[in-house]
Order: structure tokens, then C-alpha cells, then sequence
């Protein structure tokens, strides 16, 4: 989502392309790198959001939840209302963001691990309340139109000679202004025709940031590759993209998921 990577791996001669060492750096070695580079981003990503899933729906299913979560029935469908635990649990998450924010700069890559797997795993917890509020359908059917979606537009950031760095500042911009506008919906508006337009746009930003990220992080192999920073970078790059796919699969279910 947002850019975690340490300030290194964008400083100027921090590592080689092939066009910077005028040859020295075959052509052929240094796509098979990135490839690989690219490959291990994308193994962490898929492995964080499978991660998710599965600690989600055994979760739900276990004694836990109900000293979690109240459900509640609404005009609207089925509703749950969190315990104190329900709370902990829900903002467990932000805990691990706090981390990735403001300690992960100078962390080693087995701490990084374990803060990307430990966030996968709360986020597992906290959305959990999705196989009570929708149907299983919606949930299965919103998960592979966000998975068909997320490799269309990688693949398109992967591939575009387009330069979308300028996208950045105005995608991070925008979601911003998402998490105002649903701060003022949960509290003050309280509409679903409103929530249904951040729902939209919410899929339309982390649509664009998954084909920014994927230049971004292609872009910078060419200033990891062979230091001791590019363990680190394929962690960096895969929360990202977890963020991206996580939060586009919400929204699209938020859309078109259908209430139990």
C-alpha cells in the first residue's frame, strides 16, 4: 500500500543494473534475478493471504469467537458487536502496523518475518466476522474476482513501459481520504448509499496501488539486487501487495457480498 522500504533502496548506485555497469551485468542474468526477486514477493504475498483465510474460518468456527463477537440481527442482515475481546481483537492489527510504520526501518529480515506472519495472523482474527455477515458465495465469488483482478493489474505494472510513479502521491492521497470518509460514515453519516461510493473508490485506489507497487518494487531490484538489504526488500514488497489485495478484496465484498 503505502511505500515501507527502508530510504536505502531507492538512494542513487545502491546496487547495479545492467545499464549502469555499461555491460559488466549480463542482460540475461539480471532478468533471471529479478524474476526471482519478483517470484519470492509474490510466494510471500499468496503464503500471507492464504495465512489469513485460514485463520479466519477457524476462528469463526471456534468457541472464541462467541466470547468475541454478539450477533445481532438488523434490517440489513446480521450484525455482530465485539466484546472487549472482540475490540483487542480488532485492533490487534494496528498494533503490527505501528511496528511496520515506525521500528521496521532498521530490523533484521527474522524479525520482519515474523511481524509479516503475526500480521497475517491477527488480520486473520479480525476478519473473521465476514462468514457471519455474508454469504459464503459472495465471500468465495468477491475472493477470485479480487484474485483475477490482482493478477491483471500486477501483470499490467509489471509489463507497462508506462512510468506510473507519478500515480503515488495521488493514490496514498486517496487513501487518506477513504479512511476519513469511512471514520465519518461510522460515526456521523451512518448511510449505506455512502458507503457503497467508498466501497467503489476503495476498490478503484487499491486497484491502481496494486499496479504502482508492482512498478515500484520491479523498479527497485535494480538498487537491492546483491546487498543485504534485498532479503529485507522482498518482505517490504510483499506487505505491500498483501495491503493491496486485502483491502480490494473487502471493498469488492462490501459491493457485492450478499448478508446472511
Amino acid at each position: 500500500m503505502a511505500n515501507w522500504n527502508d530510504d536505502r533502496a531507492t538512494r542513487q548506485g545502491f546496487g547495479m543494473s545492467p545499464s549502469q555497469t555499461g555491460g559488466v551485468a549480463d542482460r540475461t542474468t539480471f532478468d533471471a534475478g529479478l524474476r526471482k526477486h519478483m517470484l519470492s514477493i509474490y510466494n510471500y504475498m499468496a503464503s500471507g493471504v492464504l495465512l489469513t483465510g485460514i485463520v479466519a474460518m477457524l476462528f469463526v468456527n471456534s468457541p472464541m469467537f462467541e466470547s468475541a463477537y454478539q450477533l445481532v440481527m438488523t434490517e440489513r442482515g446480521m450484525s455482530i458487536q465485539p466484546t472487549m475481546l472482540g475490540w483487542i481483537i480488532q485492533l490487534s492489527p494496528l498494533a503490527f502496523m505501528l511496528f511496520w510504520w515506525f521500528g521496521a526501518k532498521n530490523a533484521g529480515k527474522t524479525v520482519l518475518q515474523a511481524m509479516f506472519w503475526g500480521f497475517a495472523t491477527t488480520f486473520g482474527l479480525s476478519l473473521s466476522t465476514i462468514f457471519v455477515i455474508y454469504t459464503g458465495q459472495s465471500i468465495a465469488t468477491s475472493f477470485f474476482a479480487t484474485a483475477a483482478a490482482f493478477a491483471g493489474l500486477s501483470l499490467y505494472g509489471y509489463t507497462t513501459k508506462k512510468d506510473l510513479s507519478g500515480w503515488g502521491s495521488f493514490l496514498i492521497m486517496g487513501v487518506v481520504g477513504l479512511l476519513v470518509a469511512m471514520l465519518l460514515n461510522a460515526f456521523v453519516f451512518q448511510s449505506g448509499l455512502f458507503q457503497l461510493a467508498i466501497s467503489a473508490i476503495g476498490v478503484l485506489i487499491f486497484a491502481g496501488l496494486t499496479a504502482y507497487d508492482t512498478q515500484r518494487l520491479k523498479d527497485q531490484y535494480q538498487y537491492v539486487r546483491g546487498t543485504e538489504f534485498a532479503g529485507r526488500a522482498v518482505i517490504f514488497g510483499a506487505l505491500n501487495l498483501y495491503l493491496d489485495f486485502i483491502n480490494m478484496f473487502i471493498f469488492l465484498l462490501q459491493m457485492f457480498g450478499s448478508r446472511e
